[in-house]
């Protein structure tokens, strides 16, 4: 066995351990849509440096406005502004979303992005999707998982974070290599529920900041257990 491989088999021996453990503490999150592909990227956008209360406000509100993604498009960067203020930075957030959406619309026409997806594999889906103008792979993998239902595995700041202190990967393994190190240990009928837990945890549990070590499930197979201040 390679170390490559050696290195795999301990992730994913460590996975197998840690996703029940998160389980008895959450709970298994049900897997549901989120919307189509088009909400789930521009709830992206609007989620941005706020809270989820907040970005769902300017979700709504953006919608009540306009009432669909054309029009959107077709809107003022300061029309699309006035509509999303309660969800912070709107005046960044609007030409982006205006930008990303007009992308969009030159690609398919008619806007369905759902019906484009749906005929790529997970791979060809993501590449197309991180093409678009303003789209990471976390982004792009957050509409997989929660619009397409596709077992991929974004990685947010808290899933990055954790992961590397439990060393499912190493401590210089980017937030962008950690989708394919991660998906390499993870069993694609586990991603979705170690992704929310792994949040959860984060938030919770795992602070990037003071982390409560002391009453955390996973503290006896945590490598940085009590090192990180």
């Amino acid at each position: 066995m390679t170390p490559a491989s050696q290195g795999r088999a301990k992730g994913a021996a460590l996975v197998a351990e840690v996703g029940p453990r998160l389980e008895k503490v959450f709970g298994r999150p049900g897997q549901r849509r989120h919307g189509s592909a088009l909400d789930v990227l521009v709830g992206g956008v609007l989620s941005q440096n706020t809270s989820d209360v907040n970005s769902a406000r300017a979700f709504d509100a953006l919608m009540d406005r306009f009432g669909d993604y054309p029009a959107i498009a077709d809107a003022r960067a300061s029309a699309i502004a006035a509509a999303i203020r309660s969800g912070g930075l709107a005046r960044v957030k609007a030409p982006r979303l205006k930008r990303m959406l007009q992308d969009i619309r030159k690609r398919v026409p008619d806007m369905d992005l759902d019906g484009l997806l749906r005929g790529m594999s997970d791979e060809q889906a993501r590449r197309h999707l991180t093409s678009i103008h303003g789209v990471g792979i976390k982004t792009a993998s957050v509409v997989l998982l929660f619009a397409m239902k596709r077992p991929v595995f974004p990685v947010d700041t808290h899933v990055h974070r954790v992961s590397r202190r439990l060393g499912l990967i190493g401590p210089r393994v980017s937030r962008e290599k950690a989708h394919a190190a991660l998906e390499a240990i993870i069993p694609p009928g586990e991603r979705h529920a170690l992704h929310v837990n792994l949040i959860r945890h984060g938030r919770e549990t795992c602070h990037a900041r003071r982390p409560e070590c002391p009453r955390c499930a996973l503290e006896d197979v945590c490598p940085s257990a009590g090192t990180t201040g």
